[in-house]
């Protein structure tokens, strides 16, 4: 177990890489997907409320950027209208389905049923971003992703009481990243797809 100091640490990189998508998303080279981003903004922010209140200390803090992050970029779409990414009928029916699983917490009010759903809700927000880092890798910023990655393994080195609400949230956000930083910077999707035979 590492100090929960570094809690701190892996919050500043993981705005530092988020500061590069949103630098990329004004350019109008990142185009984010606005329904997983609006999600990802709100699904955080949900289970880091739930966190307190089992009373989770800093290691919270991660699960507050994993929510405070996306919303810069959601604001950043806003500002260059041209770097946005279409959206489809699938995108916000995965919206909804995000929603609603928010909705389903807030009638249980209960911290780690609301972390669970917080995590539910923010893997449907991330379909949409999926597919399309599966097929469009060029159209997202791989740093950003790792570097929330970063944060959250060392949220998890950080942990002495592994209870779900210390761990749930971070070790999703670790595992999700590490599927985005392979779909995005290692072309996965891409790769995946040349092996089919035509």
């Amino acid at each position: 177990m590492i100090s929960d100091k570094f809690v701190i640490v892996g919050a500043v990189i993981s705005l530092l890489g988020t500061s590069t998508y949103i630098r990329d998303t004004l350019k109008g080279k990142t185009r984010p997907n606005r329904i997983s981003w609006l999600m990802w903004t709100l699904a955080p922010l949900v289970a880091f409320a739930a966190e307190l209140s089992k009373g989770v200390g800093l290691q919270s803090l991660m699960t507050f950027a994993a929510g405070f992050s996306p919303l810069l970029v959601l604001v950043a779409s806003f500002v260059n209208r041209k770097s946005v990414w279409k959206l489809t009928s699938f995108d916000v029916t995965c919206g909804v389905l995000s929603f609603l699983g928010l909705l389903l917490w807030a009638v249980t009010r209960e911290g780690n049923i609301a972390i669970v759903f917080s995590i539910l809700a923010d893997g449907l927000a991330a379909v949409p971003t999926v597919i399309k880092s599966y097929s469009h890798p060029d159209s997202e910023n791989w740093i950003a992703f790792a570097s929330a990655a970063v944060s959250a393994a060392l949220t998890l080195l950080s942990i002495d009481n592994w209870t779900f609400a210390n761990y749930g949230f971070p070790l999703y956000i670790l595992a999700i990243c590490i599927t985005f930083v392979l779909l995005i910077r290692f072309r996965l999707g891409l790769r995946l797809k040349s092996l089919k035979p035509a």
